[in-house]
């Protein structure tokens, strides 16, 4: 059976003209596939059953499944999805985000750090109820999806459970687009009345599965009207992906993962910086068109005693001072089987501090979901990582 999600509006229009029906057909379909979220065929009811029974006999929506969850103490959700092959990957649900979305939807400023929440809190602004959503009936002012781009992963940074998989295969634009397309329908979510941000930092590298990404993004722009101001990818630094992005006229934000002050520290984390050290990745990223309220997105994973020291914060200044930039502080998710070691508290503290003072807007990620292994490196798939924390979690199917 062929997966009619993740098809563009052309190829949907080639596909109903083999079977003798008018371009209408298949505008009819693109709105019931990306702007209503049908789950089945029977659901196209713009469609005559005829039509609707021709199409079953060898098509199929193929939204990815989700097979099983597991809820924080939070309220993070973390679904296992499965895609037709048999296939799985996480997907993250956060109600409110991760403490640096205000961040994310604003110009950066320089802010006091003991002011450092303030920020994400003040814009709890009250809902007309005459334009209220599901997550003002919840009680949220937004939500955050966090979207795997890959089965598994390549990159094999030191300190991601997800790296232990390897790499099996890459998702395409219909899964990767699927999986926020089921998420959204779980949720009950109305695109223009409830805030929605998608973060591309789930399973997998997106820049190493580039073509498929940035056709996802696209259907989730001019399919499903979710805006690229409200996106943002993450990559570990694949130098000519970032120029090609560059390059695209639909471009969700950018978020490099630095992770070290220096090619030493960072090769030994992340070891793709053997082929491109952190020199080149600067230079990649000076080729983005920035306007005014646009900026690049710094990742600092902060780990104990390693990366984490008054030495790397100055570093840190040094290798960002003219960038147009923010830094997000991530303290360290542990999982089994990595020998690392979170970074104390005043630490933490003191490297934001130093980063203020020398003129970047630095954030600290709240870390979400840490109890269900949903934070940030933590995925690695559901059924695999649940037993090492059972008491904390609540499995649905």
């Amino acid at each position: 059976m062929a997966a009619l999600f993740g098809q563009t509006l052309p190829q949907l229009t080639e596909h109903l003209a083999h079977l003798g029906e008018k371009p209408y057909r298949a505008r009819q379909l693109w709105e019931a596939l990306y702007r209503q979220r049908v789950q089945s065929l029977d659901e196209v009811t713009t469609f005559p059953a005829a039509l609707r029974s021709r199409l079953a006999e060898s098509d199929t929506v193929g939204l990815p499944q989700i097979i099983q969850s597991a809820t924080s103490v939070d309220g993070t959700e973390r679904y296992l999805m499965q895609m037709a092959d048999g296939e799985t990957v996480e997907t993250v649900w956060m109600p409110d985000g991760n403490g640096v979305e205000a961040a994310e939807e604003d110009p950066p400023s320089v802010v006091a750090a003991d002011q450092r929440h303030v920020r994400t809190h003040s814009l709890r602004k009250p809902v007309d109820p005459r334009n209220q959503g599901a997550l003002a009936e919840k009680g949220y002012h937004r939500a955050t999806i966090c979207v795997s781009s890959q089965v598994g992963c390549a990159v094999n940074c030191q300190f991601c459970l997800t790296a232990k998989l390897g790499i099996r295969r890459n998702l395409t634009a219909g899964e990767i687009a699927g999986q926020v397309a089921a998420v959204l329908s779980r949720h009950r979510i109305h695109i223009g009345k409830d805030r929605i941000n998608l973060v591309f930092m789930g399973m997998g590298e997106p820049f190493l599965n580039y073509d498929a990404f940035m056709d996802a993004v696209r259907l989730l722009v001019e399919g499903m009207n979710l805006p690229e101001s409200r996106m943002t990818v993450s990559t570990s630094g694949i130098e000519p992906a970032i120029r090609r992005f560059a390059q695209e006229a639909v471009r969700p934000r950018l978020a490099l993962s630095l992770n070290a002050s220096n090619d030493t520290v960072r090769e030994a984390v992340m070891p793709i910086t053997k082929k491109w050290k952190i020199a080149d990745l600067l230079a990649a990223l000076q080729t983005l068109p920035l306007g005014k309220r646009d900026w690049i997105t710094f990742e600092y994973v902060l780990l104990g005693g390693i990366n984490d020291q008054p030495e790397h914060a100055a570093e840190v200044l040094a290798l960002l001072r003219g960038i147009t930039s923010k830094v997000n502080l991530i303290v360290w998710n542990p999982g089994p089987g990595i020998a690392y070691t979170q970074p104390l508290p005043e630490d933490v503290d003191r490297f934001q501090k130093a980063l203020i003072a020398g003129g970047i807007p630095t954030y600290i990620r709240r870390p979400r979901g840490r109890d269900i292994y949903a934070a940030c490196g933590q995925l690695k798939r559901t059924v695999e990582s649940v037993p090492a924390v059972p008491a904390l979690v609540t499995l649905t199917a």
